[in-house]
């Protein structure tokens, strides 16, 4: 039931992120090449982030291809993780691209190099028209809201779309009035956006390789839709983490009153699975525990370190 609309839109998305990638990467080495002859800085940064943007979107095809693997012995959860490894590469690479946009940038502050502005006003516009392509075909077939991945490539596109804008209006400005500095001011301004969107980016794939807890799930809300079930007294040593984006994972103690039967048991057990996928939980564990033999434990485990 939920697997085939998962399956349809995983593939969806693999298939607007490998369009996506062909299209930008071709153009970024317009861009790039553009840049270079007409001596501007700004279609440097851009193409800069388009470099980004490439690199994003390669490496979320190869997670969402290795992330489908099946799980095996090794990796019992699959390798949905990669996922997460991959957003964060990604997020260094673009803090590292931006960072050296603005040691460029301050440079070009103190003199300003001659830009070819005709030239860069063609690129920049055939570059806004790219973008806007692309973030259509991803907001109408993708998945923008809940997959980390597409919305991170997503994310990256919207930032380009501003830096073509940057690039467009430096450009103006070179033509009508010779303003030599409009150039390294709009490449710092789309560094600024690529620093930004990394840092996110780094920021919450580490989360969730600190097993913290998913963004969409409250810990006290999940506690308290637990112990509403009837036949509950208890919930303790209570987990919530993510394996990979829109992936959530939960285990915990329940305690149930002492002469409930095992058939019983299992009855409680579905439908307490069945109230935490309402609640954005995929991958449920539970243990069983009868009041009886329960132990006093806090909602949430305390690991006890040995010394």
């Amino acid at each position: 039931m939920g697997h085939g609309h998962e399956h349809h839109n995983h593939n969806a998305n693999r298939t607007i992120l490998v369009i996506s990638f062909f299209i930008i990467t071709a153009f970024m080495f317009l861009e790039a090449i553009g840049g270079y002859l007409t001596n501007s800085l700004a279609l440097l940064a851009d193409a800069g982030h388009m470099l980004s943007d490439a690199i994003s979107l390669g490496v979320a095809v190869m997670a969402m291809t290795v992330g489908a693997k099946a799980a095996d012995y090794s990796k019992t959860y699959g390798y949905r993780r990669f996922e997460i490894l991959a957003a964060v590469f990604n997020g260094v690479t673009l803090i590292l691209i931006s960072l050296y946009i603005f040691y460029e940038a301050l440079e070009r502050f103190s003199n300003p190099p001659e830009v070819a502005s005709t030239g860069m006003l063609i690129i920049a516009v055939i570059g806004l028209s790219v973008n806007i392509l692309v973030a259509w075909m991803m907001m109408k077939g993708g998945d923008t809201k809940e997959n980390l991945n597409v919305r991170a490539a997503f994310l990256h596109v919207l930032g380009d779309l501003f830096g073509s804008i940057g690039a467009i209006i430096a450009a103006l400005l070179i033509m009508f009035f010779g303003w030599g500095l409009a150039d390294p001011l709009a490449s710092v301004i789309v560094s600024a956006l690529v620093l930004i969107s990394g840092w996110k980016v780094s920021k919450n794939a580490v989360h969730i390789l600190m097993e913290g807890t998913p963004s969409n799930v409250d810990v006290k809300e999940i506690a308290d839709t637990m112990k509403r079930e009837a036949g509950v007294t208890g919930v303790h040593d209570l987990h919530v983490w993510s394996i990979s984006s829109g992936l959530n994972a939960l285990s915990s103690h329940v305690t149930v009153d002492g002469n409930k039967t095992v058939r019983e048991c299992q009855v409680l057990l579905q439908s307490l699975e069945k109230r935490l996928e309402d609640k954005n939980i995929h991958h449920v564990t539970l243990q069983i525990e009868h009041e009886i033999h329960h132990h006093k434990g806090a909602l949430l485990c305390n690991m006890k370190h040995s010394h």
